[in-house]
Parts: C-alpha cells; sequence; structure tokens
C-alpha cells in the first residue's frame, strides 16, 4: 500500500463497488504522484459509473519481471453498473500468502483445511510459490543468457590464453636483445619492467579498441535485459582487468626468465 486504504466489505457488499485501487504508475501517469490521485474518480467506459480511487498500491509485473509493470486498477469483486453489466461478481479469487514454509506440504495442508473449514465444497485450483511464476516468466531469457554466458566465458578464456601466447612468444624472440641490455649494465630488474609495460601497453591499445566494439554492439543485448544497463562499467573494468594482467603475467614471466640467462649465451641465440 502506497498510500490510502484498502477495500473493506462496505465499500463490495453495501455501497456496491463504487471504488478502485490503481497502481503507482497509473497514479503517476494520469495525476502525477499516488497522493493527487486518492479521491479522484475512474470508469472504464462512458456508461459505467464513476468509481473513486482510495488507493494507490504498488506496481505489479504480471507480464513477467523482464517485462515493465503495466499501469493497472483494480476493481472490487462485486460491482454495480461495470462494463455493460447492472451487476459484475468475481466467481473466484487468489490469496497470496507470505511464509517460509512457501513450499511445504504441511503448509499447503494447513491452507487446505483453513478454507475447508469454512466451507468444505469450495474447491482449490492451484497453489504456487512465487518462485515459480518468477522462474517460468525468465525461462526463454535465462536459457539466452546462459547460452551467451558461455560463449561469453569461452571468449574470454580463449581471449587470455592468446594474448599469452603471443606476448610470450614476442617476449621470447626478443632473447638477444635482453642479452644486449644486460651486457651494456642494466638491472635484471630494469630489463624485467621495461618488457612488462611493453606488453601492457599493447594490451591496454587492445582494450581500447574492444570497449569501443563492445559498447557499439551492447544495445543489441538490451532486450534481453532487465533494469540491467548493457553498458555495465564494473563488468567491462573486469573483463579489461583480466585481459591486461594476462598480458603483464605473459611479460613478466619469459622476461624474467630470459634475464637469468647467462649473457654470453643471450647474444648466441638468434
Amino acid at each position: 500500500m502506497v498510500a490510502g486504504r484498502d477495500l473493506t466489505w462496505t465499500d463490495i457488499y453495501n455501497n456496491g463497488g463504487v471504488v478502485a485501487i490503481v497502481s503507482e504508475n497509473t497514479a503517476r501517469e494520469m495525476w502525477g504522484s499516488p497522493e493527487a490521485a486518492l479521491g479522484k474518480r475512474i470508469r472504464t467506459n462512458a456508461k459505467d459509473e464513476w468509481r473513486e480511487i482510495i488507493a494507490v498500491v504498488a506496481d505489479e509485473h504480471s507480464d513477467g519481471v523482464d517485462k515493465p509493470a503495466p499501469t493497472i486498477v483494480y476493481w472490487p469483486l462485486l460491482t454495480k453498473n461495470f462494463e455493460g453489466a447492472a451487476l459484475n461478481v468475481e466467481r473466484y479469487i487468489s490469496f497470496v500468502i507470505r511464509s517460509p514454509r512457501a513450499s511445504s506440504l504441511s503448509l499447503r495442508n494447513e491452507i487446505q483445511n483453513a478454507i475447508w473449514s469454512i466451507d468444505s465444497e469450495l474447491p482449490i485450483a492451484k497453489m504456487d510459490t512465487l518462485e515459480t511464476f518468477y522462474d517460468r516468466s525468465l525461462a526463454r531469457t535465462s536459457f539466452t543468457l546462459l547460452l551467451l554466458a558461455t560463449a561469453g566465458s569461452m571468449a574470454l578464456v580463449l581471449g587470455v590464453v592468446g594474448i599469452y601466447g603471443v606476448v610470450s612468444y614476442s617476449v621470447t624472440q626478443r632473447t638477444k636483445e635482453i642479452g644486449i641490455r644486460l651486457v651494456l649494465g642494466a638491472p635484471v630488474s630494469q630489463v624485467t619492467i621495461a618488457f612488462v609495460g611493453s606488453g601492457m601497453v599493447l594490451s591496454a591499445a587492445g582494450c581500447a579498441c574492444g570497449l569501443a566494439v563492445a559498447l557499439v554492439l551492447a544495445p543489441l543485448m538490451k532486450s534481453l535485459l532487465f533494469s540491467v544497463s548493457p553498458s555495465d562499467p564494473p563488468t567491462y573494468a573486469a573483463m579489461s582487468l583480466s585481459l591486461i594482467l594476462a598480458a603483464a603475467l605473459a611479460s613478466y614471466l619469459p622476461a624474467r626468465r630470459a634475464a637469468k640467462v647467462d649473457p654470453v649465451e643471450a647474444l648466441r641465440a638468434e
């Protein structure tokens, strides 16, 4: 309940359901705020009676959690002069029960016994948990995202392995250069840092190009996401950091290994 009060039996039976409840986005769209909607009147068509809005409730994603919440108006179970009928009565009702035992059989039995203690012939059509509706509404999206996540993970692994292999091979090919630097008196640490820095510059340039392409193609993922931006900075930062670290490691290990080789042997290497 965002604003106002709940329905009472008097509203339904004695007054013939001349009241209504609207969702928050309905109130904001038509009157600007939930508070402003209270006391306003609404009806389904020009022939129906006007019904006073007595409350505003939170938005409900009734079309699935992957879609925006629709604008909703809640009418009483019993209404007079509604949608062309002199008296409209809903013959079913749904209860929402919050409990830590939501999926347990014991809770289901307690609910059945409570209802049948009032009317033993009243049928209970179906009982589901909120998680069931949630999973059902996201089944197709979840499967698609699982495939994309698998492909993305494989691409990341291949990228890390590829960067490591290319950079490591490049550093190994420069063994003679390392030997010359060492013969001329360059410290081992300085040689190692120089090669690591070179590898990181190349990887940073590659990440920059990759990020530019990703930002251009990211909007194509928008239809699969809900309340999440396809251009998520933490995700891009984590992936870029992984690739740069792989390049740094690929530069450091071969350079460190080559720097420990005897300079004379390094000069003979081709």
